[in-house]
């Protein structure tokens, strides 16, 4: 089996994780201005959190440690995607 390679820039997970969070920043800036403060925000944090524990797992120690980011990652994927339903709501 091959070394994982130790920078978490190169994970294509990381790439489209970082490319949904900027979406996101693009989209959630079209929401009413009175949601700025709420499900704007939330939207904002989960989809921060979704490159920022796939980097920080990457940082880990062990492969499980590293899982155990990545399942972090996709609760904060799974938020998220609740969120937007609400949004179109």
């Amino acid at each position: 089996m091959g070394r994982m390679s130790d920078c978490f820039q190169d994970l294509r997970v990381w790439q489209n994780a970082m490319e949904l969070a900027v979406e996101v920043y693009r989209q959630t800036s079209r929401l009413p201005r009175e949601e700025i403060y709420s499900l704007t925000q939330q939207m904002r944090r989960a989809a921060v959190s979704v490159p920022s524990n796939i980097a920080e797992g990457k940082g880990r120690r062990s492969r499980k440690e590293f899982q155990q980011f990545l399942f972090h990652a996709r609760g904060s994927l799974l938020e998220l995607q609740t969120q937007v339903m609400i949004a179109k709501r």
